[in-house]
């Protein structure tokens, strides 16, 4: 096992710009931090994220009831 090349990481910043960058977008139309990026790229917490994130009450949404 040797270290990672060029290339496994220029696949892994593939990935953070082509997912990251929509999320930080949704993430911050609905009020929340984009900094909440982080949470998807961690196995097994990014589910628990999608669900905190479906059940729980958005800011953006909420400024527009009021």
């Amino acid at each position: 096992m040797g270290s990672l090349s060029i290339w496994h990481w220029l696949i892994f910043i593939f990935f953070i710009v082509v997912l990251g960058i929509p999320i930080a977008r949704i993430l911050n139309r609905i009020g929340y931090s984009k900094w909440w990026t982080i949470v998807y790229f961690i196995p097994f917490v990014n589910i628990v994220g999608i669900w905190i994130l479906a059940y729980s009450h958005w800011p953006a949404v909420d400024r527009t009831r009021t």
